[in-house]
């Protein structure tokens, strides 16, 4: 009985010492960088043509609430904190199909959109 108590409870804790991925510090290094990079370009794109520019909603509401830099700031320190879990937690793979589709509906729109207006 006590070593099937002690089996359940195994998943609850992991040990710290266990090898370290390139490849996870590598995506969420990746995860972080298109998040600052996000909030450079929604920040200079809010400046430029208003808050009706930015199309993320939950972007938006913190932008009406706490202003341009706070809201920008909290959203993304959301953003980067629940990266770092993942990352912590080991599920790579995750961050960087995140890391992946934020490049595609986040900085490559904003990229455009600076380039041709």
């Amino acid at each position: 009985m006590a070593r099937e108590n002690g089996s359940r409870v195994e998943h609850l804790y992991k040990r710290w010492d266990n090898p370290r991925s390139l490849f996870g510090d590598f995506v969420v290094l990746a995860f972080f960088a298109a998040q600052i990079l996000d909030g450079m370009f929604t920040y200079v794109g809010v400046s430029m043509w208003g808050p009706t520019i930015e199309a993320n909603p939950v972007v938006s509401s913190a932008v009406a609430v706490a202003g341009l830099g706070a809201g920008l700031t909290g959203v993304k320190a959301v953003a980067i904190g629940f990266g770092m879990l993942l990352h912590l937690r080991r599920l790579h793979t995750l961050v960087a199909l995140l890391t992946a589709i934020y490049v595609a509906i986040a900085i490559l729109p904003w990229t455009a959109i600076f380039l041709f207006h």
